[in-house]
């Protein structure tokens, strides 16, 4: 009998750690941190799995009527850096236990290293843009209590993903309500490698090769610069959007440019300059401070 109980009691504490339970106690008295958790999907676009992470905070499983609005991050060239999911999502948590934010999804998207740009390659060999809009955001939205609407849908990225976030958003305003971009590119109209300030000649020259099939007229017909002008607007009348950008950042003066261009569109936005900051988006959000929040807290109370 003895032998047996004790077989129990070690299974059940083998079930509980394979299950994660065991991770989701805390001590008393003190508070979970919560960090996204690892998913996928099977895209019949790509026949292949598409990984995401998928932050949820404590009232997602407190009130389970309620409905959530949900950012979506996109990573920059390069994909997820160490620890830097874990750090955001550690970020989210915080800024809403601490009320300066509602509560809410954080979905971090991942394109597996494919370099994608978050686009449609020119030669169909990487769909990551209809994977997310066709696939993704209606697994999530199926899959989680979200507000389906675009008023519970904000678009975030860095560099890469900056420009990702502005292309979702510039071309499906109807999808998404609010774009924040962190040191985003490229945005320029057109991309000449030999002008990239971040990437350089050769990257440049082979991402427009891989991607857009060395096409200029492809690269600017997805650009931000130009969907914003198709779109323009609808965008003027339904999306929030800022741009924060690094004082130090290479691309600095072709994403002040892109803000002239929204400016000319009448396009509303903020543009925050960072002293001290290059390109990092670590950099961002130490010198932002609190005031990183706001974006959020006042589009989510409009």
């Amino acid at each position: 009998m003895k032998q047996y109980l004790n077989q129990l009691f070690f299974g059940c504490i083998a079930f509980l750690s394979i299950h994660g339970v065991l991770g989701q106690i805390a001590p008393p008295g003190k508070d979970v941190v919560k960090i996204a958790e690892k998913r996928q999907i099977q895209s019949s676009v790509m026949d292949s799995e598409i990984q995401y992470y998928a932050y949820l905070p404590n009232l997602y499983q407190a009130d389970s009527l309620k409905e959530f609005p949900v950012v979506y991050w996109l990573h920059g060239s390069g994909g997820w850096p160490p620890g830097a999911i874990d750090m955001l999502s550690k970020r989210f948590d915080s800024a809403i236990k601490g009320n300066k934010i509602p509560a809410l999804l954080v979905i971090f998207l991942d394109d597996n290293k494919r370099e994608s740009m978050w686009i449609d390659w020119k030669d169909g060999s990487v769909l990551m843009e209809t994977v997310i809009i066709n696939e993704l955001v209606p697994h999530i939205d199926t899959t989680f209590r979200t507000i389906n609407s675009p008023k519970g849908r904000i678009l975030e990225g860095g560099s890469m993903g900056g420009y990702g976030a502005a292309r979702f958003g510039f071309k499906y305003p109807n999808l998404f309500g609010a774009i924040s971009m962190l040191n985003p590119g490229p945005l320029q109209e057109v991309l000449i490698p030999k002008e990239a300030p971040l990437a350089g000649e050769v990257k440049a020259q082979a991402t427009l090769d891989r991607v857009y099939g060395g096409d200029i007229d492809y690269f600017r017909t997805n650009s931000p610069w130009v969907l914003a002008e198709q779109n323009v607007d609808a965008i003027r009348n339904q999306v929030k959007i800022r741009m924060i950008l690094g004082e130090m950042d290479p691309s600095l003066s072709n994403n002040q440019q892109f803000s002239q261009h929204l400016m000319e569109l009448k396009i509303p936005h903020t543009m925050t300059l960072v002293p001290n900051a290059g390109h990092s988006p670590k950099e961002m959000f130490t010198n932002l401070g609190e005031s990183y929040w706001e974006f959020f807290s006042q589009f989510l109370a409009e």
